[in-house]
């Protein structure tokens, strides 16, 4: 249970650390730059403490990836201004799709 908290963790920290990639204004920003320095650095920590913990490096970057790209998107689209448009959303379900089923086949 505390290798998926530190997984959230590395989610929220991944999608934080991204999200001020774009606020940061190619790093001429330094509030936002900071946050992503900070960011991705609590993400790489807690990824590797979950790996440490025995879970699949498959499994945990599949589920890593595919929420965080997830997430991101649709604060880009709630609150950057950023286009969503039925296909990008067909691809993000198709990719949360995958992450299930690479879930699903690492229990048997």
């Amino acid at each position: 249970m505390l290798a998926y908290l530190l997984l959230a963790l590395a989610i929220a920290a991944e999608v934080t650390g991204t999200v001020s990639l774009k606020l940061s204004d190619g790093f001429s920003k330094l509030v936002p730059s900071l946050v992503v320095l900070a960011g991705y650095g609590t993400a790489f920590v807690a990824l590797a403490l979950v790996l440490k913990m025995g879970l699949p490096v498959g499994v945990v970057y599949a589920i890593w990836a595919a929420i965080g790209v997830a997430a991101v998107a649709l604060i880009g689209a709630l609150f950057l201004g950023e286009h969503l448009n039925p296909t990008m959303i067909g691809g993000l379900l198709l990719v949360i799709g995958g992450v299930v089923l690479l879930e699903l086949g690492s229990a048997q």
